[in-house]
């Protein structure tokens, strides 16, 4: 459970309007490497009140199935959305101090 609690920490620590990439969020919840693991667990998780819309790839798509949905989502935080993909900005606006493994040394 605790790749799961530190992943979720840094999901709900996101503001409206602000993307990360899979990679990020496995980055900061001090799992590096570990994208793909947290999109499974988005996918499998079933939980509603995390905001899994202001998760995207590396390359700004928008989840395979979701995309009406998640582009909705996005646009009413302010996020510019088209063919698919989101208008990601490579540098976060406020950095995190890291979860998981990594704050735990």
């Amino acid at each position: 459970m605790a790749f799961e609690d530190d992943v979720l920490a840094v999901l709900l620590r996101l503001r409206p309007g602000e993307l990360v990439t899979y990679g990020e969020v496995a980055e900061e919840a001090g799992h590096p490497g570990a994208a793909r693991a947290v999109g499974n667990l988005l996918r499998g998780s079933g939980l509603t009140d995390v905001p899994w819309w202001r998760v995207v790839t590396a390359a700004g798509r928008l989840v395979p199935g979701h995309e009406r949905e998640h582009a909705q989502r996005l646009r009413a935080e302010g996020v510019a959305v088209s063919d698919g993909r989101a208008r990601l900005r490579r540098a976060r606006a406020t950095p995190r101090p890291p979860t998981g493994r990594t704050a735990r040394r």
